[in-house]
């Protein structure tokens, strides 16, 4: 069973940037999957942030985070990336790395979880 460990969360001052990471490990990431990034603030349902096609490298962005946000990956190393730039109070939350077999948005359609880690921006 592949396990999913994010890091990189952290406090920042709004215009900040930060670095999440996604590693997986026990097993191998299939060329078929998915891996996305999903953010979840205090009160509020989890929401797609980005995805990207472990084979093709297409990827996908919510619009509130388009242009700031970039998702990469290393297959070699089973790693997905999420560069966030010009981050804004409103990005603050707790952000879930997944792993699913579709391309879509829906939190619902992905089966492996990360526990998460706390992103807090100060305006």
């Amino acid at each position: 069973q592949v396990q999913l460990e994010e890091s990189g969360g952290g406090s920042v001052q709004a215009g900040g940037s930060l670095r999440l990471t996604c590693a997986a490990s026990g097993g191998r990431v299939y060329s078929s999957s998915v891996m996305a990034w999903f953010r979840q603030a205090p009160g509020k349902e989890r929401d797609f942030v980005a995805l990207i096609r472990w084979s093709s490298g297409t990827t996908l962005y919510a619009d509130s985070v388009k242009g700031r946000f970039t998702i990469s990956k290393i297959n070699a190393e089973n790693t997905v990336f999420l560069q966030m730039n010009v981050l804004k109070p409103e990005d603050t939350a707790v952000y879930y790395c997944a792993r699913g077999a579709q391309y879509t948005s829906n939190p619902q359609s992905y089966y492996s979880w990360g526990q998460g880690t706390q992103v807090t921006v100060a305006s």
